[in-house]
């Protein structure tokens, strides 16, 4: 008996499968089944089949046998064709087979840093751009910022940051703030850490709390152009504590935002390596911390002075050069860069100029400096218009080398100024050239605020007075002059002079914290 079906076994306890498939060729698919089922005369009672299957595929033909049988009985399974693992169109490539792709890109990505003259070594564990098109978009976008290969090679982490995720959303926050971006570039040069930085959890913070120091928001973006590290400290570390020493010193409270956005530096200071020993070793000198705490509030930059590399070799140098050491304190409070730039240069430069033009001694040399330390930064030119003026108005050079001694400023004043002061002198006052040998500080004082007043009042009461007496005082001073019965000698000798008193007076009501630029080279 034969039936042509598709027949499926209900209970087969073996299932074996063997075939044998020659290589496919391509054309037209002619699928046919047929199945032929053999049932013994004694099927009954073996329950034992055995299937045939024929499949004909595009004119090839495959055969397979399966045998089912009984527990009870075994049965001999002839097999004639090779098994065939079966396949998947969507089958995920193995782990191993990643890692050696990934490894594969990156390689290509190295060789086209490599190619661009960027250094790759740094960049092992970084995660990167597994396509060299995102690493060129990367690099693109940093030269659009100012960056050269130069400046990516020194710090080429920046390469692991993402444009859209990392660079862009800080340099939008930048820019918002204020930070122009005219200083982007050296802002990216200096602190390029700052593109792995998170808007709301590392930046946003850090500026409010520069905001709590008093710090106006309208400075806060030249606070960042001048210091970008400040962007990477801890809210409670270094900058926290140096502001405390300052203001436990004697600076102003309120002052402190002014001399933060001046010097923003002192943020990342350490108080027990840069600023406390700073301080001491001035307060060692003999200037009083309270008068430190002065000079701190004017000009914050001083402690940015090296003190081993700086500050004491300098006043090393001022001793050198007949300097006395109890003027020291006066001359680093009068002009506080001199112990802050490269001082030797300047004196042995100063101190052999003014030598050639009016034969100074390099004993007298040393007190030009106590009384005018920012003469080692004058300008040649005007040190030698100054003396040819003096010498042109009729002094000798032993003159004008003792005025110089006596008042070095008059080699800085405006020489316009000085002419109208000694056509004054001449032609109203009509007194002798030695008056003014004998107090040179003349030029110093206004002609028009102090030196016509006076010289009337004093005219017209008939008194004969020296120019010191005249003018080495203050208005009340002067008045209380004027009802004196004798002139005192010791008044008209004396000279003015800095004091150190001056500069711990009680600060007034106005703030300085205003931002402003200061000037170092006030007498260029």
């Amino acid at each position: 008996m034969k039936i042509r079906s598709c027949v499926g076994i209900t209970k087969p306890s073996l299932l074996l499968v063997h075939s044998e498939l020659p290589a496919l060729t391509f054309h037209k698919t002619k699928l046919t089944w047929t199945s032929t089922l053999r049932f013994p005369s004694n099927y009954e009672r073996t329950s034992g089949s055995v299937t045939r299957f024929h499949c004909s595929v595009a004119g090839r033909t495959g055969a397979s046998t399966s045998v089912s049988s009984s527990s009870s009985k075994s049965n001999t399974v002839h097999l004639s064709r090779k098994q065939v693992k079966p396949s998947s169109l969507y089958s995920r490539p193995s782990l191993s087979n990643m890692k050696k792709e990934r490894i594969a890109n990156r390689a290509k990505v190295y060789e086209f840093l490599r190619v661009l003259g960027i250094i790759p070594d740094e960049l092992d564990g970084l995660e990167l751009p597994v396509t060299v098109e995102v690493m060129q978009e990367r690099i693109d976008f940093l030269h659009k910022l100012g960056l050269t290969i130069e400046d990516i090679n020194n710090y080429p982490l920046v390469l692991g940051c993402s444009v859209k995720k990392n660079m862009i959303p800080v340099l939008d926050y930048l820019g918002k703030l204020g930070v122009r971006k005219s200083t982007f570039t050296e802002f990216l040069r200096r602190y390029p850490q700052v593109l792995h930085a998170s808007v709301v959890v590392d930046l946003a913070p850090l500026v409010k709390y520069l905001q709590g120091l008093d710090i106006k928001p309208n400075d806060i973006p030249r606070v960042l152009e001048k210091y970008p590290e400040v962007l990477g400290f801890k809210l409670e570390g270094t900058m926290s504590t140096s502001v405390a020493y300052l203001v436990g010193i004697g600076v102003s409270r309120r002052e402190v935002g002014g001399v933060l956005t001046k010097y923003p530096e002192i943020l990342g200071m350490r108080v027990g390596r840069v600023i406390k020993p700073f301080v001491e070793y001035l307060e060692g000198l003999g200037i009083p911390r309270l008068a430190i705490a002065r000079l701190i509030e004017k000009r914050p930059h001083i402690l940015g002075f090296g003190l081993e590399e700086r500050v004491k070799p300098n006043v090393a140098s001022l001793l050198e050069f007949n300097v006395r050491k109890a003027s020291l304190p006066s001359i680093v409070a009068q002009y506080p860069e001199i112990i802050g730039i490269d001082l030797k240069p300047k004196l042995l430069g100063q101190r052999s100029l003014i030598q050639s033009i009016i034969d100074l001694e390099p004993e007298d040399f040393g007190t030009v400096v106590e009384k005018m330390p920012q003469i080692v930064s004058l300008s040649n030119t005007s040190m030698v218009k100054h003396a040819d003026f003096l010498k042109g108005c009729g002094f000798s050079l032993q003159q004008v080398r003792s005025m110089v001694v006596e008042c070095p400023q008059i080699l800085a004043l405006n020489l316009d100024i000085m002419k109208l002061s000694f056509d004054y002198f001449q032609m109203e006052m009509q007194r002798p050239l030695d008056d003014l040998v004998a107090f040179p500080a003349f030029f110093t004082y206004g002609l028009e605020s102090t030196i016509k007043p006076r010289d009337k009042i004093v005219a017209k009461k008939g008194f004969k007075c020296s120019l010191s007496w005249l003018l080495n005082c203050s208005d009340e001073k002067f008045k209380e002059r004027l009802n004196y019965d004798t002139i005192e000698m010791e008044e008209m000798e004396t000279m003015p002079s800095f004091d150190m008193n001056s500069l711990m007076e009680p600060r007034s009501d106005e703030s300085d914290s205003d931002y402003e630029e200061d000037s170092d080279d006030e007498y260029a």
